[in-house]
């Protein structure tokens, strides 16, 4: 129930976001979603596409560096309170967040909206979330639902 998300670290510089997206754009990889996290030094992009093995290759090729992640896509009520009830069965299954960010997949408003959580053990996390009743998007679901 895990999806597969893309980590590089790009130098914090002018022209280096253009570098991946340009890469991918080139092999025909779509981005579904992504998150830019920085510092003063570098910055941390985090990519979930449809094909990563072929986005990782094309990306090494070009001589960016790619660590593969396992995140978990998760359907949050959309409606105030919506997240934090989400979060109470995080609370209650003892899951702690590293970080998380949304994911436009072709939500109907007023239902849900789609969150990327990483979490220490997405794996263990899955498990637990799902005793909870909160709803998680496998990679099918998930792309078919974005159109993608």
């Amino acid at each position: 129930m895990t999806i597969r998300q893309l980590s590089l670290f790009l130098e914090n510089r002018p022209g280096q976001l253009k570098v991946p997206c340009k890469v991918l754009g080139d092999a025909g990889i779509d981005i579904l979603t992504m998150s830019l996290a920085d510092t003063q030094q570098f910055g941390i992009l985090r990519l979930v596409v449809k094909d990563w093995e072929r986005a990782k290759k094309a990306l090494e090729a070009a001589g960016i560096v790619v660590n593969v992640t396992d995140v978990l896509a998760i359907d949050v009520p959309d409606r105030p309170g919506g997240l934090a009830s989400v979060l109470e069965a995080f609370e209650k299954a003892g899951l702690g967040v590293e970080y998380m960010y949304a994911l436009d997949a072709g939500r109907e408003r007023g239902k849900f909206a789609t969150l990327v959580f990483r979490l220490g053990d997405p794996e263990k996390a899955a498990r637990l979330l799902r005793e909870a009743g909160v709803r998680l998007l496998g990679a099918e679901e998930l792309f078919a639902r974005a159109g993608a």
